[in-house]
């Protein structure tokens, strides 16, 4: 199934409209672990013309909410926190790699952790989460 993701984006497969919107491309796929890639568009950037922090906050949470989506598990999870440290500013036009991984998978919390990394490998921002399976 991951293996059908590869080179999709998120504005023709995701259920979630934020999700389609960010539109993301599925560069890699595997249980408990996705890497998209975004551009940083116009909509994205603040006054000073880099990426706002909030979009930043939003590729990570989408990420990681799609990566526990992945795990199969009857219902939804959604952030009980979402701490992150933003390290370097992504400019307009720019590629980020956004790569997120499920540390654990309990029975109804999961941790995930993430990091957005620019196209010269540099690290923008990492992040950590814990999520909540509800009965959605």
């Amino acid at each position: 199934m991951f293996k059908e993701l590869i080179g999709k984006e998120a504005k023709d497969i995701s259920p979630s409209p934020f999700g389609r919107w960010l539109n993301g491309k599925f560069i890699e796929a595997s249980a408990g672990s996705l890497t998209i890639e975004f551009v940083v568009r116009e909509e994205l950037t603040n006054p000073a013309g880099i990426m706002h922090g909030g979009a930043i906050a939003g590729l990570i949470d989408e990420v990681m909410g799609m990566t526990t989506y992945f795990l199969g598990k009857t219902g939804f999870y959604v952030a009980v926190n979402l701490n992150i440290d933003f390290l370097r500013p992504a400019k307009l036009g720019e590629k980020l790699r956004v790569i997120s991984e499920v540390i654990r998978d309990g029975r109804t919390i999961a941790h995930a952790e993430c990091k957005v990394y620019n196209e010269e490998g540099k690290l923008i921002a990492k992040a950590a989460s814990n999520l909540a399976l509800t009965n959605r």
